[in-house]
């Protein structure tokens, strides 16, 4: 049932433009360290490439993908057809976290829909796309996005993101340091 592609195919990328949520994930290295799968809304995923997405990151409570690439650049992204016919789409590649300030961020930000709180692009070098039936996904309808993150970064302000970034965003749960905390500590 799963089919596997070295690049992604014009259907694969009319898919991934008909879905409203995606999920990432990454792992630390450590035997003990932790798994992370983050579910990301908005639009704010983007194929650059056959080989090559990139999603606008926005704050949240964690920043486990940025540290996990850092660690060790592996990360996968998954979607999910919650309407139509059945289909799962998996991106398994290597990351690179984009941070404000840098060229590549003005390079890559304005292919995004500006957002409050946006804190980093991830960039995902893909090595292999695979497909799986989907038959077991329930249908679910699309209602609409939540403005309650945007607000909330609204409410917090620039230097309050700062803030926030500094105090939750510095490491991950495992202690492993983010490129974003990197930069605001230098």
């Amino acid at each position: 049932m799963a089919k596997q592609f070295p690049a992604l195919l014009p259907e694969h990328v009319e898919f991934i433009g008909k879905q409203h949520l995606f999920f990432v994930g990454s792992a630390a290295l450590s035997p003990d360290g932790h798994v992370n799968l983050s579910p990301k809304g908005y639009d704010t995923f983007r194929v650059l490439s056959e080989n090559q997405v990139a999603y606008l990151d926005l704050t949240g409570s964690g920043s486990e993908t940025s540290a996990h690439i850092k660690e060790n650049g592996r990360v996968t992204i998954m979607f999910c057809a919650f309407e139509g016919p059945p289909n799962i789409l998996r991106l398994y590649g290597t990351g690179n976290v984009v941070l404000h300030g840098t060229k590549e961020w003005e390079e890559l930000y304005p292919k995004f829909d500006p957002l409050p709180g946006s804190r980093q692009i991830i960039i995902v070098d893909v090595h292999k796309v695979q497909t799986s039936c989907g038959y077991s996904i329930p249908f679910m309808a699309y209602e609409k996005e939540r403005d309650t993150l945007q607000r909330w970064a609204d409410q917090k302000g620039e230097e309050g993101l700062k803030s926030y970034w500094e105090q939750k965003n510095s490491a991950s749960i495992d202690g492993l340091p983010t490129p974003l905390g990197i930069q605001l500590n230098k």
